[in-house]
């Protein structure tokens, strides 16, 4: 028997992958994520937008309340914990990326983190289930993306976590649930109608509001698919359906589950290094491979003797910023990365910040650098490269290029690297005892036999006791 549909296909997909049908690879690169996703959202809670959109949340009240990362003094409702979670993970842009291009985790972990701890008052969810139904959100919007060529460049017209990351989260959350198949294909068709938002809204602090979105409307469509509300049957197959987003849409069935195979198998994601758009790390590999030809004694870059900065990048039109006048526009710029990367010979959290950003040197180097686009330098995060030639006053120029730098999936962190980028983002909101409860419980999150231990740390609250293994 084959579904007639590829929504069909999908809802059984989802309904049907069980915990076997998970590789140890997948497991090992989905621990990383969820790693990662942690740190990442903790920094996070420190931004305005994370304080704006609380603030906001603070007004919703309801019996079942969910954590709040770093804040053991307050919970709010599932649907506005995976908001405001979410919205952390993406305000410093700072989280995960996959090709075709998109943010994966952070639709997906906020809302199964917040969903899991309302329902393990009825009953416990292992940490197992939570790494099948959080590669079930990461799988759907992986496939889907592949319905596109167009999704395999960098994106011009819609931001797409908020798209395929509220299907990924509807799809993760309904596993969750253990919807049956009909109401697995409810959620994906009530998800499609929270679907989409602008690429306008990049580099402002509107965009980790998609990822905060994303993974709240993925739950509340799952949510109200439990209830039996209903959508279109066909909405993945449909060029009116989630064809409207695409202008080549080309829908196509999931793997069997006899045989299912991973993309996360296939292909690992990006970690970032510092918090920008990924595109800029190129950018400053390449940078910082360059700026050991001009450093001086006391480890400064003479700016005064450049004469002009010339980035090679592809289009990219909202990375495009000669002059950054914010956090965000700074996050988007590849002018920016390049000359902070050649001032300080790296990028970091702090780099973002008023002071660096208003500092004179810098902005005397935004005045000379200018971005040329070669022909072969094409706007996909599997394929660009970044070349960077820096003039002196003198007529000598010294030239690095960069094809792939490391972090990205071809060139992944180590893992002690990882746990340094973790053990830095969470040390800033938890105690040393939580930030340590976390990495042990997600090296170890397919022996675990409650995941909301999770919640329990992310309070920021200490946890005395012993960790509970399957």
């Amino acid at each position: 028997f084959f579904p007639q549909t590829v929504t069909e296909n999908f809802a059984n997909v989802i309904h049907g992958l069980n915990a076997s049908h998970l590789t140890d690879r997948v497991i090992q690169r989905s621990k990383r994520m969820i790693l990662d996703t942690l740190g990442v959202g903790l920094l996070g809670t420190s931004t305005d937008v994370f304080h704006k959109v609380t603030q906001y949340s603070k007004i919703y009240h309801s019996d079942a309340s969910s954590t709040v990362w770093g804040h053991s003094d307050f919970r709010l409702p599932p649907l506005y914990a995976a908001f405001v979670n979410g919205v952390a993970v993406h305000s410093m842009d700072f989280d995960d990326t996959w090709h075709p291009a998109t943010h994966p985790s952070g639709a997906v972990l906020p809302a199964l983190l917040a969903l899991s701890e309302i329902l393990s008052q009825k009953q416990k969810f292992s940490g197992l289930d939570l790494l099948l139904a959080f590669n079930i959100g990461i799988e759907v919007q992986g496939r889907l993306m592949r319905f596109s060529n167009e999704a395999s460049n960098v994106p011009k017209r819609f931001h797409p976590p908020a798209v395929v990351g509220t299907m990924g989260s509807a799809a993760a959350t309904a596993k969750l649930l253990a919807l049956d198949q009909f109401k697995c294909k409810a959620a994906l068709a009530v998800a499609a109608s929270y679907a989409g938002a602008p690429m306008a809204n990049a580099a402002t602090q509107t965009k980790p509001l998609h990822i905060g979105n994303a993974a709240r409307h993925g739950l509340e469509a799952a949510c109200l698919a439990s209830l039996g509300l209903q959508g279109n049957k066909q909405i993945l197959d449909m060029e009116s359906g989630l064809g409207a987003f695409y202008t080549d849409y080309t829908p196509q069935f999931l793997p069997t589950l006899q045989s299912y195979s991973w993309l996360l198998d296939q292909q690992d994601v990006a970690i970032k290094r510092f918090p920008a758009h990924l595109g800029t790390h190129w950018v400053a590999e390449a940078v910082s491979s360059l700026r050991k030809h001009l450093v001086e004694t006391d480890d400064s870059v003479p700016t005064s003797r450049i004469k002009k900065i010339v980035v090679k990048v592809p289009v990219v039109r909202y990375v495009n910023r000669p002059f950054p006048n914010s956090e965000h526009e700074a996050r988007h710029s590849f002018q920016f990365a390049a000359c902070t990367a050649l001032l300080d010979g790296s990028i970091s959290v702090q780099s973002f910040s008023d002071q660096k950003i208003s500092r004179p040197e810098l902005k005397e180097l935004l005045s000379k650098t200018k971005l040329e686009y070669p022909a072969d330098n094409k706007p996909s995060f599997e394929n660009l490269y970044c070349e960077v030639n820096v003039t002196l006053q003198n007529g000598k120029m010294f030239s690095e290029r960069c094809d792939t730098f490391y972090g990205h999936w071809r060139k992944p962190l180590s893992t002690d690297d990882l746990k340094k980028k973790f053990h830095s983002n969470a040390s800033s909101v938890l105690s040393v005892e939580a930030t340590e409860g976390i990495i042990e419980t997600v090296d170890n999150l397919e022996k675990v036999e409650d995941c909301s231990v999770l919640g329990t740390f992310l309070k920021g609250t200490h946890f005395p006791t012993k960790l509970y293994l399957v």
